[in-house]
C-alpha cells in the first residue's frame, strides 16, 4: 500500500511541476494538452481525453498509479456547474 501512495505522490508532483510550466511558458509542449502520468513520468501528452484515458491503461492498467491533467488549466479557480441545459 504505501508503494502505491508514494507512487501517487510522484504523480501529483509531477503534475503541479508540469502545470505551472504550461502556465508559466505557452510555448511549452504541455500547454492546453492533456497529459497522462504513470508511475511518476510522462507517458501521454495529447489534445484527446480519450485518448489521453486510452493510453494511460495501455502504460499501467492500476489505475492507482496514473493521473492525468489538463495543463495550463487554472485548478484553483471556482468552477460553477448549474445543472442540465
Amino acid at each position: 500500500m504505501s508503494t502505491a501512495l508514494s507512487v501517487q505522490d510522484l504523480n501529483r508532483d509531477l503534475a503541479r511541476r508540469i502545470n505551472a510550466e504550461a502556465r508559466s511558458n505557452p510555448q511549452s509542449p504541455y500547454a492546453n494538452k492533456f497529459v497522462g502520468i504513470a508511475n511518476g513520468q510522462v507517458v501521454v501528452v495529447t489534445d484527446d481525453l480519450d485518448d489521453l484515458a486510452r493510453k494511460l491503461r495501455q502504460a499501467e492498467p492500476d489505475p492507482t498509479k496514473t493521473f492525468g491533467i489538463e495543463a495550463s488549466r487554472d485548478y484553483g479557480e471556482v468552477q460553477q456547474v448549474w445543472g442540465p441545459i
